[in-house]
């Protein structure tokens, strides 16, 4: 009898909801006293249309959720509910750049609560604020000179994961050895981690982290956001342990003031000669880790499913690359040089971040209200810019679906169209990190093996990037010596 009456009052709770939001939103939500807000619909109360944004991407399909709208209310903005949040979704050339060079004018990053939740010392400061403490910190680490240097590192490492964990095996799991390339690489970067079994003791709590970041913050025991706080938590811990023995190593003499970001990190002050704290350093880490191997390893997949689906595209490849390695003495790493003639390479590279972009869109918040293409969009509204939105466009990419690397010969793409790092302020600052990455993991992949994929239509999942559901597996047949 006791379940009966919390049933009923439950059904009567959501009725008296669902019939606030028809009578108070409803009745406003095209108009605001100020003008008229992007058609579009918002979906549940509370949840909006997080759900239906969220399963399109699971179901491989994530442009199809902007598709729709766009095709049924509006090929520019339209509104909606996105994550607890009143939005805007913005979509193709203009509203890119529109986003893009009103960074911090109109518009800043904003997160979902979910990240601020895993992140917590995010919330101290604005977004605002932190990514511009971020980006002074970052630039000595992505110029030009400091990517010299890392060449031959990435290349010593690949190295050593191909040898351990691709040589001598007849069938492998494409997904989960890439995260482990760039997890490797980004701990040895960024923290100075080196050691196999060190990298791989933070390696799963990462992977668990990244799948509950953009989920809805329910914080209940087995839920991915849950399962997200608990692996920050215990990865922050290992982090400070590194922090704090990096200090005495520093005070000591025992490690390089330049050696990575992390030192750079303690040493550096802001204007007013303050030290960033331990615990935001841990956090400023964890960040890096995540963005710095999780995107390039979803790429590194991608080439690895289309170079198999494609014979030609992987011809081409393999042929550049192995001019390359020919013209290398024995035990000769790779460098700049050897890079910057990995054109065709890279083209084929790009083709997959427009495929299979793991950035599939970022979202921006409204710090004034402001009027865009006759709609208002007011103080406070969540902004989303969808990549798919241009890249699967048939009006800025003919036949979207097919692979052409050719698209990106000359001066490839119309400006503002192809957006896989983002634009403006805002762009991603390891652009050219994660082009190093990428190209290293091609250069080892491809003058070692061909293969073939063991599931012919294995399904994508989009959450939030691209991934094989099975990890991608495949038969290696190494190429004779």
């Amino acid at each position: 009898m006791e379940v009966f009456y919390i049933s009923l009052l439950c059904i009567f709770i959501l009725f008296v909801s669902l019939s606030l939001h028809f009578i108070f939103y409803k009745k406003n939500s095209g108009r605001s006293s100020t003008g008229t807000l992007p058609p579009g619909k918002t979906g549940w109360p509370v949840i909006g249309e997080s759900l239906e944004f969220l399963s399109t991407g699971w179901k491989g399909h994530p442009e199809k959720f902007i598709f729709d709208r766009m095709s049924k209310y509006s090929s520019s903005v339209f509104k909606t509910h996105l994550l607890g949040e009143k939005a805007a979704v913005f979509c193709g050339p203009t509203c890119n750049k529109f986003l893009f060079s009103n960074e911090n004018k109109l518009v800043q990053s904003w997160w979902p609560n979910s990240v601020n939740k895993i992140f917590p010392s995010s919330t101290q400061t604005s977004s605002k604020e932190e990514a511009i403490k971020m980006r002074k910190l970052l630039p000595n680490f992505f110029k030009p000179d400091a990517l010299k240097h890392y060449v031959g590192i990435m290349d010593h490492i690949a190295q050593c994961h191909f040898a351990t964990n691709w040589e001598n095996k007849s069938q492998i799991e494409v997904f989960p050895l890439a995260k482990r390339y760039t997890f490797w690489l980004a701990c040895k970067l960024f923290i100075s981690v080196e050691d196999p079994k060190h990298v791989a003791k933070f390696a799963d709590p990462f992977n668990v982290l990244a799948s509950g970041l953009i989920s809805i913050p329910i914080d209940l025991p087995g839920t991915p956001f849950n399962r997200a706080i608990k692996a920050s938590n215990f990865i922050r811990k290992e982090l400070l342990v590194i922090i704090k023995q990096r200090k005495v190593d520093l005070a000591e003499g025992k490690a390089s003031p330049t050696q990575d970001i992390l030192s750079h990190m303690l040493l550096t002050s802001d204007e007013n000669g303050k030290f960033m704290n331990e615990f935001d350093i841990a956090d400023k880490i964890l960040g890096l880790l995540i963005g710095g191997h999780d995107t390039a390893s979803s790429a590194c997949t991608f080439i690895v499913k289309y170079l198999a689906e494609i014979p030609e595209i992987y011809e081409g490849v393999y042929k550049e690359q192995m001019e390359i390695a020919k013209s290398k003495a024995p035990g000769e790493l790779l460098n700049w040089n050897d890079i910057q003639k990995m054109k065709y390479s890279w083209n084929v590279a790009c083709e997959v971040l427009r495929l299979a972009s793991p950035l599939q869109g970022a979202f921006r918040e409204a710090l004034v209200d402001f009027m865009f293409n006759g709609f208002y969009i007011p103080k406070g509204w969540k902004l989303y810019w969808s990549a798919s939105s241009t890249h699967k466009n048939l009006e800025f990419f003919p036949e979207p679906e097919k692979f052409d690397p050719s698209r990106f010969e000359g001066s490839g793409p119309a400006p503002y169209t192809f957006v896989p790092f983002g634009g403006g302020p805002r762009m991603c600052p390891g652009k050219e990190y994660a082009r190093l990455e990428i190209l290293v993991f091609m250069h080892h992949l491809v003058k070692r093996f061909k293969w073939e994929k063991v599931i012919a239509d294995e399904k994508i999942v989009v959450d939030p990037m691209p991934v094989p559901a099975k990890g991608l597996p495949v038969r290696l047949y190494p190429h004779r010596a």
